[in-house]
């Protein structure tokens, strides 16, 4: 299975905007800079973070903040607003077994179902983590000060 580095930014990016946010503006910039990447790239994840409800983006000077408390963000929640393919699926099916092949014309059947209940056991524990929790660890291993 593979993730795309867009679910550990935003997962970064959310926890650096609460770590932050009481002491400092938070720009994209600011983000960026903590992320390691480009600002182009966080603007990105911020617009979809953004339509999907967990940050709140003021224009031009604003900055941003998050929109819900750190316990009511999943990992799910963050998984569905950057993962472009999220709704297929954790798995991608292969598009032409051969129907002449026993092996072809049976994998959907021997397959779909048990990659039905990883995804749903994949979601499920998504939903049970929180951003509270990363924060938590952050904050043990550098306790906040003020700059």
């Amino acid at each position: 299975m593979q993730i795309s580095t867009k679910f550990t930014i935003a997962i970064h990016m959310l926890a650096a905007t609460a770590y932050f946010g009481g002491d400092h503006k938070v720009t994209s910039a600011l983000l960026a800079d903590s992320v390691g990447t480009n600002p182009v790239i966080v603007r990105t994840i911020m617009r979809q973070l953004q339509d999907a409800g967990l940050l709140e983006v003021r224009r031009g000077p604003g900055g941003c903040r998050l929109a819900r408390p750190l316990h009511d963000i999943t990992f799910l929640d963050v998984y569905r607003a950057v993962e472009t393919n999220a709704d297929d699926g954790v798995f991608r099916f292969h598009e032409s077994p051969n129907p002449q092949c026993p092996v072809g014309r049976n994998i959907h059947a021997a397959l779909d179902g048990q990659l039905k209940e990883i995804r749903n056991d994949f979601e499920k524990d998504l939903a049970g983590r929180t951003l509270d929790e990363v924060c938590d660890v952050i904050e043990s291993r550098a306790p906040h000060v003020a700059a």
